[in-house]
């Protein structure tokens, strides 16, 4: 648990740059310009960091985030000790009960994307969801396993041990991967689960992306999952995953958004999983997923919430697709107008 001196601090820290941009602004002293603090994913946070200096810039308002996963998140919205959350994983019922004036705006489009470190092994190889749930359960130890070359014919795989590393922290890039396994693999979903933290049956944690970016930069054999942004920044190389229709694809803008577009309705909490899309979708990314801004209806910076999140899904969106982050859906930016409008209400 994260307490809340630990998410004071982390969240001072962060507002340290971004105090100096908001001092002399000559915004009104209306509630609209109360300084907000948020946080929770780490997958969110490379948009969020351009967000903050933007809509500082544009406003003379100051948003301080701190990035300490999705799970700290919705303990740290939940209890009330932070103005928003962040989560790439929508509340359970249960935690919907234990919050239950927060609405979740789904503000961003991405990915979690499965990466690796193996000398020997360029960008690019494929894998599908049974052995990469394999690899994760203990059942896949080598890089040369026969599983992994019958997706990869014609490549001279090495006999390095496979280390798996996971998220050590609640994480929703752990839902995502989790969310996925659990669809593909029966044996993963009987005996590991879905969640923001699961125990995993093998493996190295790291905590946080960047943990998580470091165990693999170090350990040739490694295989890992983090998002986009840290996928892309990092220059690793990325599994080409199998989906429903039988395709090897890599993350990218198209992919992403192709995932989004086989979800026809947004439910009334806004909780969409686009993981394991139908073949009916050849080009669909098997690991795409909104990330949510989880938000109190009755916060007495409710203006100031609902300009930042206005913000948010729309100018702010400019920064998205450099980070890999997807165009919105154009039914989740009505569902978004629709939940913002009920902040305050």
């Amino acid at each position: 648990m994260i307490s809340r001196k630990s998410i004071l601090a982390v969240l001072c820290c962060a507002g340290l740059v971004l105090g100096a941009a908001a001092c002399g602004s000559s915004s009104s002293a209306d509630s609209s310009s109360s300084p907000l603090t948020g946080a929770g994913s780490t997958l969110i946070a490379p948009l969020m960091s351009k967000w903050q200096s933007d809509y500082a810039s544009r406003t003379g308002n100051t948003v301080t985030y701190g990035a300490i996963g999705s799970g700290g998140g919705i303990e740290q919205i939940t209890a009330k000790t932070v103005d928003f959350g962040a989560s790439d994983a929508p509340f359970t019922p249960d935690q919907q009960k234990a919050a239950p004036d927060d609405v979740m705006v789904p503000w961003a489009l991405s990915s979690t994307d499965p990466v690796y470190n193996v000398s020997g092994i360029s960008d690019g190889l494929h894998l599908d969801g049974t052995a990469l749930a394999d690899i994760y359960l203990g059942k896949i130890t080598t890089w040369n396993d026969p599983a992994i070359a019958k997706l990869n014919p014609g490549t001279n795989l090495p006999s390095t041990k496979i280390t798996p590393v996971y998220r050590s922290d609640g994480s929703g890039d752990t839902y995502i991967l989790t969310d996925y396994l659990s669809k593909v693999s029966s044996e993963w979903n009987s005996k590991v689960g879905v969640g923001t933290e699961v125990k995993f049956p093998t493996g190295v944690g790291g905590k946080g992306n960047d943990g998580v970016s470091a165990v693999l930069s170090k350990t040739d054999g490694a295989i890992a999952y983090v998002g986009a942004a840290y996928a892309q920044s990092n220059g690793f190389d990325q599994v080409a995953m199998e989906n429903a229709a039988g395709k090897f694809l890599q993350p990218d803008l198209k992919t992403i958004a192709a995932a989004a577009a086989t979800v026809k309705q947004i439910p009334s909490n806004n909780a969409v999983s686009l993981t394991d899309p139908p073949k009916s979708a050849p080009d669909a990314y098997p690991l795409a997923s909104y990330t949510y801004a989880l938000v109190p209806t009755n916060s007495d910076k409710a203006d100031a919430l609902k300009s930042f999140l206005t913000y948010a899904i729309g100018p702010g969106q400019a920064f998205a697709a450099d980070l890999n982050f997807a165009k919105l859906p154009s039914q989740v930016l009505a569902a978004d107008k629709a939940t913002i409008n009920k902040i305050g209400g």
